[in-house]
């Protein structure tokens, strides 16, 4: 992926299923801030009355409940990247607020009275057709420019018969990886436990851990 290592903002567009993430994912590990944090956010899942704090954080006081001081997910991604799915499900008034973030790479935590420097990449995805959004003014001309400075397209996997035995591959790995974890894991137990366990044990460990 050639937009990697650079610190454009990219837009993946596609179906819900497609893979969005994992593209998001790919560009990260490709990129030089590889080593840092990869923040992932369904802005879609976030209560609306919650989304302020959950982004930029919350001073102490701030609200009913804000006992402490609270690090948002921008500040949890500095250095690294930020992934917020579904961006079509933002608020307007959320929406400037992650314009002025794209602009200056700074915001105001919930409460708070002074700006807060980012360092971080900002990668977006959405189900929706954000040009009909901003043509009925749900969705800010002005942040879908910033955010659409390189789009990505994921065709549905309907369309993509070559990528689903790639992707079962994938996950396979990760369930082994997985379970050789949570067997070796069981293993150390019970020998520690019940001191060096007899070979015929192993395959018994191995169907019930």
């Amino acid at each position: 992926m050639k937009v990697a290592p650079t610190d454009s903002s990219v837009l993946v567009i596609g179906e819900t299923g497609t893979g969005k993430e994992l593209v998001a994912r790919a560009i990260h590990k490709r990129s030089g801030r590889s080593q840092r944090a990869f923040v992932s956010v369904n802005c879609a899942a976030l209560a609306p009355s919650l989304i302020s704090s959950e982004l930029f954080g919350h001073e102490k006081g701030a609200f009913t409940g804000a006992m402490q001081r609270r690090l948002g997910r921008f500040e949890l991604a500095n250095g690294g990247t930020i992934f917020l799915d579904e961006i079509g499900e933002l608020p307007l008034d959320t929406q400037v607020a992650l314009l002025r973030v794209l602009q200056e790479r700074e915001f105001e935590r919930v409460g708070g009275t002074q700006p807060v420097k980012i360092d971080v990449r900002v990668i977006a995805a959405t189900n929706r057709d954000l040009e009909a959004a901003v043509a009925d003014g749900t969705f800010r001309p002005d942040l879908y420019y910033r955010l659409n400075v390189f789009p990505i397209e994921v065709p549905p996997l309907r369309e993509r018969q070559d990528d689903v035995l790639m992707l079962l591959e994938h996950f396979v790995h990760r369930l082994l990886k997985g379970w050789a974890s949570a067997l070796k894991r069981s293993i150390s137990e019970r020998s520690n436990y019940f001191g060096p366990i007899p070979g015929r044990q192993y395959s018994r460990t191995a169907k019930y851990c």
